[in-house]
């Protein structure tokens, strides 16, 4: 049986699909990024004269805190994750983003791959993150 959740309180997704999708002890978690509930963006600042300031570390970790609580919704945490795949609109944020990524993971954590794509669904994002995560066993009752 598959249960699919839109998170309450997470940005809503911009198109028909879940946050989550829990099947079997698999926890599917959609493409994240740093968008905010009320579809600002973290990591993302734009002055009065409309110059946009981009910044890869905070919209990495905004990123990662939004997956960890689309888990818990589930049940689930980051040590619950087995896979990540990380799309970079540009590789050289690839510094910025391993230093923040170090900052949750080492290498006990998820298997990792990151890829340069053109562009994401918004032009102030950095990043996206898709992830798999494993549901820890419930405990026997006794």
């Amino acid at each position: 049986m598959a249960e699919a959740q839109v998170v309450e309180g997470k940005a809503t997704p911009r198109g028909r699909f879940p946050h989550v999708k829990v099947v079997g002890d698999l926890v599917f978690v959609s493409g994240t990024s740093s968008r905010r509930p009320d579809n600002s963006f973290a990591g993302a600042d734009v002055d009065g004269m409309g110059v946009t300031d981009l910044d890869i570390r905070v919209q990495t970790r905004a990123v990662i805190e939004n997956i960890r609580d689309i888990l818990e919704a589930v049940g689930a945490d980051l040590s619950d994750l087995v896979q990540v795949t990380t799309y970079l609109v540009n590789m050289n944020d690839f510094g910025g983003y391993n230093e923040v990524y170090a900052e949750f993971f080492d290498e006990s954590g998820p298997t990792r791959t990151t890829v340069a794509v053109h562009q994401l669904p918004h032009p102030h994002l950095l990043i996206e993150i898709q992830a798999v995560a494993r549901l820890a066993p419930k405990e026997e009752t006794r």
